[in-house]
């Protein structure tokens, strides 16, 4: 299986790992070559302040590195509403940016935690293209009828308040946590639901990646896992083992491993996800070295946002997916790619 990425973006050194499931939530673990001087997102990247509706403020405290925004990071904290980003962005060591296109997840006061509960993470992946849309749009209630029509597709009141979802139902979303488990050297991700590419993720390195773990599988990806809540997993017949033999469940399970593998590999295989063509042969976002489609679907554009130093922070939009990657030079860095319906 290959990465599912534009093409024109090198991503020499990655392998996949054997796929984890969790009910209607797969998880494709995801391995490859660091990338140094990147600031963790928990560690490294604090909410400094929310200056009012729509605008917060986050600082990379360290002396050394920048930090890379995580795609749609949103904040739950005391005192103040809770907000979201729509974009990603750099922040210099020692510096701090201010976002004035953040968007208010709560309609109204209400639902806070206690300071000692204070958490991040990403948004539901059914917001997340109503979010990279309205990047650059300072309206704080921007996202309050997606997220009221998320809640009403899931039988909860049709209110712009997610915390409907992430803080009501999060001792359920954070079992996606343990259920699936994160590797050692893992610094990347394919999430489908059910057999659907939902979201393609890669960080700079497995620190980065252990740190917005959480953040992802549970609340990016977890609300529509549940939502889909299929039913027990169907026996096969192949799966059949001899009672109190230890090879014949060694063997069981091994069965099982390579069905997986193959049935995920159709998954990829078929995913939506191809790539169109605006850029130049072998840039992000233009066609392979042959002309011949890569593996992203049918952009409309990768655009260049902001760089810093070797750094290009680009957004990658479509009718099947979309989201925004970093890259030096031709080489991944950091990827947070979704399906766009």
């Amino acid at each position: 299986m290959n990465l599912p990425l534009p093409a024109g973006v090198d991503t020499t050194g990655y392998r996949l790992g054997p796929p984890q499931r969790a009910g209607a939530l797969t998880m494709v673990p995801v391995f490859g070559r660091a990338y140094p001087g990147i600031a963790p997102p928990r560690s490294g990247l604090k909410l400094s302040r929310v200056v009012t509706y729509g605008q917060v403020e986050l600082t990379n405290p360290a002396t050394s590195g920048v930090a890379i925004v995580p795609l749609h990071v949103g904040y739950i904290q005391d005192a103040a509403q809770n907000h979201a980003l729509c974009r990603s962005a750099f922040i210099a060591a020692g510096q701090t940016l201010r976002f004035d296109d953040a968007c208010c997840v709560q309609e109204s006061q209400g639902g806070y935690l206690a300071e000692r509960d204070q958490w991040f993470f990403i948004l539901p992946v059914e917001l997340r293209a109503a979010a990279l849309r309205l990047r650059g749009t300072s309206q704080y209630s921007k996202l309050w009828g997606d997220i009221a029509a998320f809640n009403a597709r899931h039988g909860l009141p049709a209110r712009g308040h997610l915390e409907q979802v992430l803080t009501r139902k999060r001792a359920v979303l954070t079992q996606y946590q343990s259920r699936l488990e994160l590797l050692d050297g893992q610094l990347g991700a394919l999430f489908f639901i059910g057999d659907r590419l939902a979201g393609v993720e890669i960080a700079p390195d497995p620190v980065y990646f252990a740190e917005v773990w959480m953040a992802l599988v549970c609340f990016a990806y977890g609300p529509a896992a549940w939502f889909a809540a299929p039913g027990p997993d169907v026996a096969d017949p192949d799966d059949t083992f001899t009672a109190g033999t230890l090879d014949g469940v060694r063997a069981a399970l091994e069965r099982r491993r390579r069905r997986v593998a193959e049935e995920v590999g159709e998954w990829l295989a078929r995913a939506a996800w191809r790539l169109g063509s605006p850029g130049g042969p072998g840039s992000p976002g233009g066609p392979g070295p042959t002309g011949e489609p890569g593996s992203l679907g049918e952009l409309v554009e990768f655009v260049e946002e902001e760089r810093y130093l070797d750094l290009r922070l680009s957004t990658v939009t479509g009718a099947a997916a979309g989201g925004q990657v970093v890259t030096d030079g031709s080489r991944l860095v950091y990827a947070s790619l979704f399906a766009a319906a």
